[in-house]
């Protein structure tokens, strides 16, 4: 379902080894103990990881993954988790077991050429969809009220009111465990609902977004303006935008609505502890501002147990779960 489970335990002597490497690269305020995640996620929850780097731009990243590889933390189901916006991550209390790399805000330089963008996996979404609007560039409406990072997107293909990032994005630059930079067209990238080569790596061979090329059309400033505006409107009315959560918390079954699916299965203000179903938004799962991951964890599975009894249809969660869920 989604679930990544960082379990391996660092030994103490590995932290401070990893802390002194770290120490040789890094400025002091980039590299964290324990620090807690509930401050890195839409959620807000989550408890601490072991070590998080603040990572600014490529030329440190690849210093990071040496330092990784060289001290034998060899991927994402083991030892480490690369990090952006935190915005479709679901983190265990009980925190992740290794390393995060959190790709910083300052690696978030936005670059426009005619009617092309190149963007860093730092941007966020809405900035990039601002930037698009100010050089009359049409396309990447459908984002501008999604909550995340360029780098995440382009991991989930995220998408919105019709649109998805498979159908703006030309390329891809990607880094490789060994700090290779590799460039990937929009074909190679295996965009598909909810899906994407980086995504299908995630296990073995990891890659992490560096850079997007995104092509768009001009267009008139004016409907641009006008459709951002309107579909702001639409996520105002229609999504709990006042409380924390992730998003839509479940994928689109084929040939159904999962809010649908879970409002006819009688789960609309359906809580556990302090996790609720979204009385607005029946497709959200929202943290009513005390809610443990634990109570989150617990609702999603319940509402996949009563969907499943109620319909047949068996809801998969569009977020990602990182951390000992004790399952």
């Amino acid at each position: 379902m989604g679930f990544y489970n960082l379990k391996t335990r660092l030994s103490q002597d590995a932290i401070q080894r990893l802390h002194e490497r770290f120490s040789a690269v890094f400025e002091p305020e980039q590299i964290l103990a324990d620090e807690n995640m509930s401050a890195h996620t839409t959620f807000r929850v989550g408890g601490a990881a072991d070590i998080f780097v603040e990572i600014n731009n490529s030329a440190e990243l690849a210093k990071a993954l040496e330092i990784l590889k060289s001290e034998g933390l060899s991927g994402l189901n083991r030892d480490f988790y690369i990090l952006g916006n935190g915005s479709n991550l679901l983190v265990s209390d009980a925190g992740l077991r290794g390393v995060v790399l959190h790709m910083s805000r300052q690696f978030d330089h936005i670059s426009v050429d005619g009617t092309t963008l190149v963007c860093e996996a730092g941007a966020a979404l809405a900035a990039i969809a601002r930037k698009a609007c100010e050089n009359r560039l049409t396309g990447l409406e459908f984002a501008a009220g999604i909550p995340g990072s360029l780098g995440g997107a382009i991991v989930m293909n995220a998408g919105a009111y019709g649109g998805e990032m498979k159908q703006v994005v030309k390329s891809v630059r990607l880094m490789t465990m060994d700090g290779e930079i590799i460039e990937k067209s929009a074909e190679e990238m295996h965009f598909s609902y909810r899906h994407s080569l980086v995504k299908e790596r995630m296990l073995q061979n990891p890659l992490v977004v560096l850079e997007v090329t995104i092509a768009l059309t001009e267009g008139c400033q004016e409907d641009i303006r006008a459709k951002m505006d309107e579909l702001a409107d639409k996520r105002r009315a229609k999504q709990p935008l006042e409380y924390p959560s992730a998003g839509s918390t479940f994928k689109r079954p084929e040939g159904y609505f999962a809010a649908k699916l879970i409002e006819d299965a009688g789960l609309r203000g359906f809580a556990a502890g302090d996790a609720q179903v979204s009385e607005k938004h029946c497709g959200f799962v929202v943290n009513r501002n005390n809610a443990t991951a634990a109570d989150i964890y617990s609702l999603i599975l319940e509402v996949q147990r009563r969907v499943k009894e109620s319909s047949g249809v068996a809801l998969e969660p569009e977020v990602i779960l990182l951390g000992d869920f004790g399952k």
